[in-house]
């Protein structure tokens, strides 16, 4: 007989409510900390990158002026050298030799100096020990710089003593106006000079930051690694930049594969480039470790939290139903908080009511920090970056709008007087009369100083002449809070009646309210490339 199968399954294993809520929990935590860490590290990363690009840019400038200098004085030096020895030709070659001596110690711009005849024959060289002395000139650059007659700057070469130089030279005049040769300063890259004395001690700081210096025609000229002198990098794309005479900073693949984040400069006098480049892995490395310490700090909290959070859901699982679907949308979308419910369990209550206020007073700081971005604290009005954003997209959506550009008459003069106090009322009052005269839906914003920005939408640009002109009025007629009128400026422009862009738009406005100072302020003037009715014209003259 059959035995009938037995087809009763083992239920599956089922998983409590209060294991659920813990590993949600604890899931909503990791999340938590794994988003505000991408969104710091991306954060910082960009503000490392522009920081080192700026700095780097920065360096190379400031570089470059002293190497400016630097080489201006170089040329003084042999200039006035040659006027020396042009007006004395009659000098023996003991006493051009002490001369010339006295000039390259005194100095220590050049690692030695030549006095060289009209026929290209070495008379005089310091030290002696060069011993070029009495034999005829050899290399294309000096010959050239011979045959020019003026002042002259070679690229590096190869001298005939087998060294990797570059040299300056003057021509000697005499006082007929007879050329007698000239007087050359020259430099050993390769060892110890003037670049290595003034720029050889700016070490590598801990991004690895570096810089060197660029012949106009690409060669390097000092650099940290000594044997790479001479090397021609002008495959390199800002060194390319500076044989064109550009400045700037970017990031940029040296020629050795090396990605780099570079600033560059070029030195007017002799078309050198100078480039400060700090190298990306050096920054991600300096990122990787500021991203450890605060996750460091920030691990011992959020675990507490976390273990918090498992053994509450075990002893309220119930409770936490609402409050993990409340915590899951934090810093994902606005929350509307729910109006507390009263639980049997008081620690459960408690908790519910603990947390609802910590995410209100979070939310809180949110919107306040929102706010604080965009709104100028001083006056309540909007900043710079609202009216920037709202023109933006006003013209992306291509709808069209007016501009006006306000200026507080003679502030300066208010400070001076009254102090800064008052002009920060008068500031204030001020914003607080745009408020009053401009339609909400439409934005005031502070641009700067004492300069304002009303964005009017959808109107034309009599709209904008007639709300200018209320609020010009308005704060001509008040005697606060000086006791006395101020007056203003204005300037209008229409988009897209005067500019399709919100750069050019906003120019058109800032020149007419320019155009107002220069009428004698305390008046409002259109943008002159708008064609406005006679009507308007006339109402504006009144004004």
């Amino acid at each position: 007989m059959l035995t009938p199968r037995n087809t009763t399954r083992c239920p599956k294993r089922k998983i409590s409510l209060a294991t659920l809520l813990s590993g949600l929990a604890a899931l909503s935590v990791i999340l938590t900390i794994t988003i505000q860490l991408i969104a710091s590290y991306q954060s910082k990363k960009r503000a490392l990158f522009d920081t080192t690009l700026t700095l780097n840019h920065s360096n190379a400038m400031k570089m470059s002026l002293t190497m400016d200098s630097l080489f201006k004085s170089m040329r003084s030096s042999l200039q006035y050298t040659a006027g020396i020895m042009a007006d004395n030709r009659l000098m023996n070659e003991a006493s051009r030799y002490e001369y010339l001596e006295l000039m390259r110690k005194s100095s220590n711009y050049f690692n030695s100096i030549v006095a060289v005849d009209e026929t290209g024959i070495v008379r005089t060289t310091a030290p002696q020990t060069v011993g070029t002395t009495g034999t005829p000139l050899t290399t294309d650059a000096s010959k050239e710089a011979l045959s020019l007659r003026k002042s002259y700057t070679s690229k590096p070469y190869i001298s005939a003593s087998g060294r990797l130089i570059m040299f300056m030279s003057e021509p000697l005049f005499d006082k007929d106006g007879l050329y007698r040769g000239m007087i050359a300063g020259t430099i050993y890259l390769q060892e110890n000079n003037i670049i290595h004395t003034i720029f050889g001690s700016n070490n590598m700081d801990e991004l690895g930051t570096y810089f060197f210096v660029v012949s106009s025609d690409g060669s390097l000229l000092y650099h940290p690694d000594k044997s790479r002198i001479g090397e021609n990098v002008s495959r390199n794309q800002v060194v390319g930049k500076t044989m064109q005479g550009l400045n700037g900073s970017e990031q940029v693949v040296s020629t050795r594969g090396v990605a780099l984040l570079a600033g560059y400069s070029t030195v007017q006098e002799n078309n050198w480039g100078i480039v400060v480049v700090s190298p990306i892995e050096k920054v991600y490395e300096q990122l990787n470790r500021d991203t450890r310490l605060m996750l460091i700090y920030m691990l011992p909290p959020f675990l507490l939290l976390m273990l918090s959070a498992i053994w509450l859901a075990r002893k309220l699982a119930r409770p936490f139903v609402s409050l993990a679907d409340l915590v899951s949308k934090i810093g994902k979308e606005k929350v509307d908080l729910p109006v507390p419910q009263s639980h049997w369990n008081r620690e459960a209550d408690l908790l519910t009511r603990t947390i609802m206020l910590a995410v209100a007073d979070i939310q809180k700081r949110a919107d306040q920090l929102t706010q604080a971005a965009v709104t100028d604290p001083l006056t309540g009005l909007m900043n710079r970056r609202t009216m920037e954003d709202a023109m933006n997209g006003w013209i992306a959506e291509q709808a069209p709008f007016s501009i006006i550009v306000t200026d507080l008459d003679k502030f300066k003069s208010i400070n001076d007087t009254y102090g800064h106090q008052a002009g920060d009322e008068v500031l204030k009052h001020l914003a607080a009369i745009m408020k009053q005269l401009v339609p909400v839906v439409d934005i005031c914003c502070r641009y700067g100083g004492e300069e304002f920005v009303i964005l009017l939408a959808g109107t034309t640009v009599t709209d904008a002449f007639i709300v200018a002109e209320r609020i010009r009025l308005t704060m001509e007629k008040s005697h606060e809070p000086l006791g006395k009128p101020v007056t203003l400026s204005l300037g209008i422009a229409h988009y897209p009646s005067h500019a399709l862009s919100a750069e050019s738009l906003f120019l058109q406005a800032d020149q007419a309210l320019y155009e107002a100072k220069k009428r004698g302020r305390n008046q409002t003037v259109i943008a002159r490339s708008y064609e406005v009715s006679a009507e308007l014209n006339q109402t504006e003259s009144r004004g």
